[in-house]
């Protein structure tokens, strides 16, 4: 006698779990990310009922990367589910990862009952306090005492995504809360409407229109918070004649064709000269970090105009002359009538962009080369998911040009190995109408190559790009330039093609260096689960 687990499935309840997803579901979140796990599942029943897609990650680390795949291209909070312990230490890197990218991120996990905090006694997956382990890396990670009290904790984690600067945050729900009916009326359980956005104290508004106005080389830094103000910051730059510079989370906040793009390049003392030279310098949601940089900070001569949504950053790294506090968007709709009503005659920048591109180059010729081919090849509305490798830190993030933000998926800060390959996947889940590949080193699939299965049992179109430099090159060079033998730098490589096609995708192996645009080409266009391996040494 066999027994159907699916026919004697426990009738459905309205427990603490239902009222989360409940929550979350009317904030407008269609996909989660995540592994069930024995202790979880009350966060699992509801998913199918609640219209959400479960994404199951071969590794939680994967699941957080996802969620802020899905989250960059839907502009919601990417939703992590992870089961108490082990599954929640999992998540921990893709936590501060969200965290030092400024991205929102909301991490779900249960927790143990309530009186058996700290007991240490030996129970399934028992963590000394795991609250407080996700509190010291997240904006804030609370444990709750009541299902009321878990919906309430949602509703604050959505106010903070839209009014603060977003930052990853985590509810722990005890299992009895979990598992017990939720008594959350339903009206507590809709999605509250959110204050306007801040757009300015009108005196520094004043300020900072007149300082821009009689400017006449002025020069705007765009980052990661200025990806809402497409249409405000391209606005601003024609009107001034000002030329654009982003950091890598800011990229494409002005199209890279327009002709006063000078790219992603702040990395190259030549952007950075550009800024620095300015009379009057405004920064739209950057921090400025040193990351970013590639210099301990940016030495600005004239005067600084700074906009952040945090007070907090509006000084950091560099003074700011006025500051102003509020939504980018909302900030820059404010300033822009106070501006002068011509545009300005843009100015000739190719000098700067061939000093740039001259410096680029001659950091890193033959990566710089090579990401030129794999640039040319890719469409040109492609999401590029990238990883903390050579090939794109030295490389593609300058080479390629972008016409709109949150096409290069990147963590610059916290240069985590192993984002790419689940963070394309997030992109891939949220959206269907352009083409997602991720360009990756070997060292860092490596860290996340359990993830193609994920991506063919999803049924998605990724193309990987694995760049293979024979393990970690960047590493490798630091040892040698500290005068030591190269150590634990030189990695034995799997068959990569037959690895992939051994997960169900489609493995590719270029063996000229004049086959890799057309081998990347035929990859995306074939669509499915692609991996295209280029061994760069041997091309």
């Amino acid at each position: 006698m066999t027994t159907d687990t699916t026919a004697a499935a426990e009738p459905y309840a309205d427990t603490a779990g239902r009222a989360v997803l409940e929550t979350i579901r009317g904030y407008g979140v269609t996909a989660v990310f995540g592994i069930p796990g024995t202790h979880n599942l009350e966060l699992y029943r509801p998913l199918a009922d609640l219209g959400i897609r479960a994404v199951t990650n071969r590794h939680e680390q994967g699941s957080g990367y996802g969620a802020d795949g899905w989250a960059q291209q839907t502009g919601l909070p990417g939703v992590v589910i992870t089961t108490s312990g082990p599954g929640l230490q999992n998540a921990l890197s893709a936590i501060g990862t969200a965290f030092c990218e400024s991205r929102p991120l909301l991490v779900l996990s249960p927790g143990v009952p309530r009186g058996a905090e700290f007991a240490d006694v030996g129970t399934l997956h028992e963590t000394k306090n795991a609250t407080a382990m996700v509190g010291a890396i997240a904006e804030w990670s609370r444990r709750v005492d009541t299902a009321a009290e878990a919906v309430e904790a949602v509703h604050d984690a959505f106010h903070l995504f839209r009014t603060g600067r977003p930052r990853p945050v985590h509810i722990e729900i005890p299992l009895d809360v979990l598992e017990s009916p939720a008594e959350v009326p339903a009206a507590a359980r809709r999605p509250r409407p959110m204050p306007d956005r801040v757009s300015g104290d009108p005196v520094a508004l004043a300020e900072a229109a007149r300082l821009l106005s009689a400017a006449r080389t002025p020069v705007i830094v765009a980052g990661g918070g200025a990806t809402c103000a497409v249409h405000q910051v391209t606005a601003i730059a024609e009107r001034l004649g000002a030329p654009v510079l982003t950091t890598l989370n800011g990229k494409g906040v002005l199209d890279e064709g327009h002709p006063l793009s000078l790219g992603s390049n702040l990395r190259l003392a030549a952007a950075r000269a550009v800024a620095e030279d300015a009379d009057v310098l405004l920064v739209i949601g950057s921090k400025l970090g040193e990351a970013e940089l590639w210099a301990p900070r940016l030495e600005a001569r004239g005067a600084v105009i700074r906009i952040d949504i945090s007070p907090a950053q509006r000084d950091k790294n560099l003074t700011a002359t006025v500051g102003l506090t509020g939504d980018a968007a909302a900030v820059a709709d404010a300033l822009l009538p106070l501006l002068p009503d011509e545009t300005r005659t843009p100015r000739d920048l190719s000098a700067e962009r061939a000093a740039i591109e001259a410096e680029s180059r001659d950091t890193a010729p033959e990566t710089v080369a090579l990401a030129e081919l794999i640039a040319a090849a890719l469409p040109h509305d492609a999401i590029v998911a990238g990883d903390s490798s050579q090939i794109v830190y030295m490389a593609l993030g300058s080479v390629l040009r972008q016409s709109q933000p949150h096409s290069l998926l990147y963590t610059p800060t916290y240069a985590t190995l192993g984002y790419g390959l689940p963070a394309a996947i997030g992109a891939a889940v949220a959206q269907h109408e352009r083409p997602v590949v991720t360009v990756i080193g070997d060292g860092a699939l490596m860290f996340c190559v359990n993830e193609l299965v994920t991506a063919v049992e999803q049924g998605l179109d990724v193309t990987v790009v694995c760049v293979d430099n024979g393990g970690y090159a960047e590493i490798r060079q630091n040892e040698v330039d500290r005068g030591m033998a190269p150590i634990g730098v030189d990695l034995v490589q799997p068959d990569w093609a037959a690895l992939a096609t051994a997960f169900g995708a489609t493995g590719r192996r270029v063996e000229r260096r004049d086959d890799i645009g057309d081998t990347i080409r035929a990859a995306i266009a074939e669509g499915g689960v692609q991996l295209v391996h280029v061994p760069q040494r041997a091309l």
